[in-house]
């Protein structure tokens, strides 16, 4: 006989607590096999394939697509057993086989039951995968609404329907909460709940063993909230202003919105000053000309990007309190050993900053060679979450926009970015003469409690030497 499994969206790394739903890859009643990617989901830092850690026949799906999930909540259910290739008419209706509800132990202790359950998966993701043990199952009676509804723990009984989940949450009956700890997983739960006054107790979740979702929670603010409908409905009553026509509301959700709180909280907490210098990156580019000719035709070429990342790295080496962040809870400067570079990518998605770890011990040419990687993973969406985080100081080259200079915002909790304008003949005095030379503008903006005027402006200046004379450089290596 199959036993129903149940995925809940896993732990997808960096803190994250919620992902929304994308695309799904399969369909209810579809055979999957262990570790087959079963949705696309975003995160507020990536696209994810996240796989099924079980081999059966889907008997349902939760969240449509475009909705949010929290980590933790139900992604799908799966029949797995002997009989799990197709699926059994003892699924189906009130009677046997569906009318027992399957749930997981709270601990997620023991042994696997027979039946298929032993498989495991070889995809590891936070919170499930090869290293946890399976969770020993147990059956539950449902109660008798819940089976004559023919569904269980928000699981329709049919393979051909979508799982569903009650339109109110049930409050308990008796007048003290139920002792004993609260079912919620996601922290954003507990926070709407506290936000608006609702007992979490007083509630019964429509999640698997009694889980109470944010769906629950908002459906309780709603009923708490909502007017008492009148006995009959007025005649002459106006019907409700319809949007304006001209309107277009974009939902600050997935990555942009974590660039937009993000940028609030740049704003928000650091005291940010910018300060900036035109340079002549004639030769610059004229040295670069000469280390991709050196390399030869089949050799990879050094980008210019590249060449500003390494001068940045030798920047910060002369400069640490630039490297560095701020920990406002302890009051203390953070001074970082190594220096991870990011840069901002405009993508079809937004903007993301792909991170380049160790650029301190990195050539040109390796610096290169990972910013090439990055920015093609960055255009097709295939950026793990942790190319995405970690940097400590960041390169923005806004000068592929056409534009001269910017006053950036700093990318929280760094201490600085530099940003770096398009290059363009202009009219510049060398050597002593007028001459036509390719400029370029320079703009830092930095943390004003890590440093003052003085580093900042020196660091600055560093840069624009080696921009106009790169050797310069050489004296560091």
């Amino acid at each position: 006989m199959a036993e129903v499994k149940e995925f809940t969206l896993p732990d997808l790394g960096e803190g994250l607590t919620e992902a929304e739903v994308v695309r799904w890859l399969v369909e209810v009643g579809e055979v999957v096999a262990v570790d087959q990617p079963v949705v696309e989901v975003e995160t507020a830092k990536a696209m994810v394939e996240v796989p099924c850690p079980y081999g059966g026949v889907v008997t349902a799906r939760y969240g449509a697509e475009g909705e949010e999930l929290a980590v933790g909540a139900p992604l799908l259910t799966v029949a797995v057993g002997a009989d799990a290739s197709a699926p059994a008419g003892g699924a189906e209706g009130s009677g046997s086989g569906g009318a027992d509800g399957v749930v997981a132990e709270a601990d997620g202790t023991g042994a696997a039951e027979d039946g298929g359950a032993g498989e495991t998966s070889g995809a590891v993701l936070v919170g499930y995968g090869t290293g946890a043990p399976p969770a020993r199952r147990r059956r539950v009676r449902p109660a008798p609404a819940a089976a004559a509804a023919g569904q269980v723990n928000g699981v329709a009984s049919g393979y051909g329907r979508h799982a569903v989940t009650p339109e109110v949450p049930v409050r308990a009956e008796a007048a003290e909460p139920a002792p004993g700890p609260v079912p919620v997983i996601s922290p954003l739960v507990r926070r709407l709940a506290r936000q608006n006054g609702v007992e979490l107790r007083t509630l019964t979740g429509s999640g698997p063993d009694g889980l109470i979702l944010r769906a629950d929670v908002e459906r309780a603010i709603g009923a708490a909230t909502a007017p008492a409908a009148p006995a009959e409905p007025s005649a002459g009553a106006a019907p409700a202003p319809a949007a304006d026509a001209g309107e277009v509301r974009i939902p600050l959700r997935g990555l942009r919105g974590v660039v937009a709180d993000k940028m609030s909280r740049s704003r928000r907490e650091i005291p940010e000053a910018t300060c900036w210098v035109d340079a002549d990156a004639t030769e610059l580019l004229a040295a670069r000309r000469a280390m991709n000719a050196a390399g030869g035709p089949d050799a990879p070429k050094i980008s210019l990007l590249a060449l500003l990342a390494r001068i940045c790295t030798a920047a910060l080496a002369r400069y640490p309190e630039l490297n560095a962040r701020v920990d406002t809870e302890a009051r203390e400067i953070v001074r970082l050993e190594r220096v991870h570079i990011g840069f901002a990518a405009q993508t079809d998605r937004g903007l993301v900053v792909p991170v380049v770890r160790d650029a301190h011990a990195r050539s040109a040419e390796s610096l290169s060679e990972e910013l090439g990687r990055l920015t093609g993973a960055a255009r097709d969406g295939s950026l793990t979450p942790g190319e995405l985080t970690g940097s400590t100081f960041t390169l923005n080259n806004y000068g592929v926009f056409g534009v001269d200079g910017s006053t950036p915002i700093i990318n929280h909790p760094e201490a600085a970015m530099l940003g770096v304008g398009r290059i363009v003949p202009k009219p510049w005095v060398h050597e002593g003469e007028l001459a036509v030379r390719q400029v370029t503008q320079l703009s830092l903006t930095f943390d004003h409690r890590v440093c003052d005027g003085g580093v900042a402006g020196g660091f600055l200046r560093y840069v624009a030497d080696c921009v106009e004379q790169p050797a310069v450089l050489l004296r560091g290596v």
